[in-house]
């Protein structure tokens, strides 16, 4: 099984069938830990794991020269999921994992009059 970073677009937005759409390669994962600490004199600090799930997940994923048409489907969707969790799947140690996340930004370049690109940052939310 390849490794599979995409997400699905529903036949609502994309006035079709639905859509599947695979990041371009090269796309970036940041994990930062959540870590409470106590400092105290001397050097001396006590840590804690703050939280159940204490691991901030951001990825920024790319959609390059693709059909403007595309492009606004992307575009679309994430517009219609202002605020809302979406299921993205990502290549992980399990293989290929689906996992919440939020469209934080996105900017879209055009290349040209018929072929666009979209640079996007998710953030991975813990929700049913």
């Amino acid at each position: 099984m390849s490794a599979q970073f995409q997400f699905t677009i529903p036949a609502a937005i994309t006035g079709g069938s639905d859509q599947i759409v695979t990041a371009d390669r090269g796309l970036s994962r940041n994990t930062v830990p959540r870590v409470l600490t106590a400092k105290f004199g001397d050097g001396y600090e006590q840590r804690v794991i703050d939280g159940v799930n204490a691991k901030d997940q951001t990825f920024m994923i790319t959609f390059n020269n693709r059909a403007a048409a595309d492009i606004y489907n992307i575009e679309k969707f994430f517009n219609e999921n202002i605020g809302k969790a979406f299921s993205f799947t990502v290549a992980d140690k399990a293989g290929n994992t689906a996992q919440k996340v939020v469209c934080e930004d996105y900017n879209i370049t055009y290349v040209s009059e018929n072929f666009h690109s979209i640079t996007a940052n998710l953030r991975r939310v813990y929700e049913p």
